[in-house]
């Protein structure tokens, strides 16, 4: 098994990756044990390993005993270029709006078959939420998501339409349903979501291009209900993402 400390194949640093790639969005925090077991780790070689992440500061032992990741690897992850840029671009643009709506404010990525939120402003509004920055959550039961998922390569497309599991009442699971819904984003330049992720938030967003027009991100606002502000808080929007868009082009 990959990272067995018995194969002396496997270097230190392999065996430390295969601890920290055992963390996802549904495992976020997690026993020694399992942490063993989901790396292929004896026990003592995890301990060891674990403790020196910990001392390091990649990972953090919380008060139930589990181990969550720590501050400092996430410090490393914005700085990819990709992600530290473009927040730091789009970070006045995003204050802008929510300064004009005093909505939950989203910037995002497609990382894989999911999207990841790089910001994000929480707005005065009593909205349920379970994004956050650096949160993954599915491409096509949010807003932001919805717009990456458009403009995806067909690859990406085809997966996640085979894979649509319902989150909530108002889930879109029907393959056709969501098919349409993503050429309107072609076709009007934004997406929408009803209480798809969570009951109770509704949300739009629209891409963020780069010099050659390819969709690098999106934005999105997170409100409790769209209804008739849908034309005012999709013209914030891309009065935004026009702004972050000609910041990047000139970097």
């Amino acid at each position: 098994m990959a990272g067995n400390a018995r194969d002396p194949g496997v270097s230190v640093a392999s065996r430390l990756f295969a601890l920290l790639a055992v963390f996802d969005e549904k495992a976020p925090a997690l026993t020694l044990s399992e942490l063993a077991d989901g790396a292929g780790l004896p026990i003592a070689t995890a301990h060891r390993l674990v403790r020196e992440l910990v001392d390091w500061g990649a990972l953090v032992r919380a008060d139930d005993g589990r181990y969550v990741v720590g501050r400092r690897l996430w410090k490393l992850g914005l700085l990819a270029p990709d992600q530290s840029d473009l927040r730091e671009i789009a970070s006045p643009f995003l204050h802008d709006i929510y300064g004009a709506t005093l909505a939950t404010v989203h910037l995002a990525i497609r990382d894989g078959d999911e999207v990841l939120y790089l910001d994000r402003l929480a707005g005065h509004a009593s909205v349920p939420a379970v994004s956050r920055v650096g949160a993954r959550l599915p491409l096509y039961a949010t807003g932001v998501g919805k717009v990456l998922l458009a403009h995806a390569p067909r690859e990406v497309h085809d997966r996640v339409l085979r894979n649509l599991v319902r989150i909530t009442p108002y889930t879109v699971t029907r393959p056709a349903q969501l098919e349409n819904e993503l050429r309107r984003v072609h076709r009007e330049g934004f997406a929408q979501t009803a209480e798809e992720m969570t009951l109770g938030a509704c949300s739009v967003a629209v891409p963020i291009r780069s010099i050659g027009e390819d969709v690098v991100a999106a934005l999105g606002i997170v409100v409790p209900s769209i209804g008739r502000d849908r034309a005012r808080l999709v013209a914030a929007l891309q009065v935004a993402a026009q702004g972050i868009a000609r910041s990047l082009r000139t970097r």
